[in-house]
């Protein structure tokens, strides 16, 4: 009985390593986000939506101006919707990193082009230059030349862009967005299921869609 005790020990201690790295492993997965009714978008009235209301499939992203992932996923997300339009509404939902210096201010020109109607002109143009405003100095001066390009009122710009109201439209998605547990971007959900961050590229994005589409529900 005594010689057996050791290997009677190793066995334990083996076992209890290999549920300890179990429990570890699980603790390191990354937890799956979710968004509820009460936290979506028909309640929010400062979402930019394109797509119909009934759509069967609703795409939100939680989105930073100035991260790379997310201006290289910003056309294809717009294909996506006009591919799969009127069965597939997008939702943009800003949320600006810290670590990204103008990322707000860019979001707020944005918000203040939607107070003129073209808020999804405005972030498909500071998406596509993204790599020249990322890099000034002084973005206000390359913002207020992109208003005056798709055709807004500058003065009214001018002075949108630093509006409280501007600027709470901004802070409220990102609230909402810490509500849900974001902390990067871009941040994806599907009917209110988050996609997998290491699934984002388009293809991926489009079987994902397909997919959804299959077991969705059609509008009553």
């Amino acid at each position: 009985m005594k010689r057996a005790l050791p290997l009677v020990i190793v066995i334990v201690v083996g076992l209890s390593a290999i549920g300890g790295g179990f429990a570890l492993y699980r603790a390191k997965r990354p937890k799956q986000l979710t968004m509820t009714k009460e936290s979506g978008e028909s309640k929010d009235t400062t979402n930019h939506v394109l797509g119909p209301a009934d759509a069967p499939l609703t795409l939100d992203e939680f989105g930073d101006f100035q991260c790379p992932p997310c201006g290289k996923l910003s056309e294809p997300i717009n294909q996506l919707q006009r591919d799969f339009n009127p069965r597939l509404r997008v939702v943009f939902h800003h949320f600006p990193l810290i670590n990204h210096q103008h990322a707000r201010e860019a979001a707020w020109a944005a918000e203040a082009a939607g107070l003129q109607g073209k808020f999804w002109e405005m972030h498909d143009l500071i998406y596509r230059e993204q790599e020249v405003w990322s890099k000034a100095l002084d973005v206000r001066p390359l913002f207020e030349a992109y208003a005056g390009y798709i055709g807004l009122n500058l003065g009214k710009f001018k002075t949108d862009i630093d509006s409280a109201e501007v600027k709470d439209r901004v802070t409220a998605d990102q609230t909402k967005g810490t509500s849900l547990g974001v902390q990067n971007t871009p941040t994806i959900f599907l009917n209110n299921q988050q996609i997998d961050p290491k699934r984002l590229g388009p293809p991926d994005l489009r079987a994902a869609i397909e997919a959804a589409l299959k077991d969705a529900k059609p509008s009553s």
